[in-house]
């Protein structure tokens, strides 16, 4: 009973974390594309606004189903230890480790997502203040002059330096979802020559 609640919650967390990461992307992009629309300043804060408070929503959601699969696996772990189940059986052992192994990946997984989550509205917040300093400034200068052409080369530098950077954390990602598929098949494999030792 105790391993049906684990998986239910597990199949719960996995279908958030994608919505989640899926979140945190369309906010990454959707920034992307407002900063070339300067003439509509307050859809950008609306949009933002509303992102956030999904964001702020589902990471509590996320939360409390971590919350719960960590009190589901607590009891396992109880339930192993008890005086009615022999200590020496691996096959719950394994079936405990792996769960708890799962948790920990959706842990992270969460941490990191949401961790990027917060450091890519931060510089949002950053970027945009130096844009409106900027428009501000030619606006009321009415010139165009050098210094402002480099700060807007430098804008524009450090916005493809974030998009390399979120490229390779694509990657990242994609490289340890293989990993671990690999890792799921080399177990397997492993457990067939086992038995076929046996």
């Amino acid at each position: 009973d105790l391993r049906k609640q684990a998986r239910q919650l597990e199949n719960e967390l996995d279908l958030k974390l994608v919505s989640f990461s899926k979140l945190c992307t369309s906010y990454s992009g959707s920034r992307d594309g407002r900063r070339d629309r300067y003439s509509s300043d307050t859809t950008p804060l609306l949009n933002g606004s509303s992102q956030d408070r999904m964001f702020e929503t589902m990471a509590v959601e996320i939360e409390q189903l971590l919350g719960k699969l960590t009190g589901i696996n607590d009891k396992m772990a109880e339930y192993t230890n008890s005086a009615g189940v022999p200590s020496l059986n691996a096959a719950l052992m394994h079936t405990l480790q792996r769960h708890r192994d799962i948790l920990q990946d959706y842990t992270h997984e969460f941490h990191k997502t949401k961790a990027n989550f917060l450091a890519i509205r931060e510089r949002e917040n950053l970027l945009g203040s130096v844009r409106k300093d900027i428009e501000s400034y030619k606006s009321g200068s009415g010139v165009n002059n050098r210094r402002t052409e480099l700060f807007l080369k430098e804008h524009e530098h450090l916005r493809n330096s974030d998009r390399l950077i979120e490229e390779t954390i694509s990657i990242a990602m994609a490289t340890k979802e293989n990993m671990t598929s690999q890792r799921g098949m080399l177990k397997s494999i492993q457990s067939k020559m086992n038995t076929l030792a046996s």
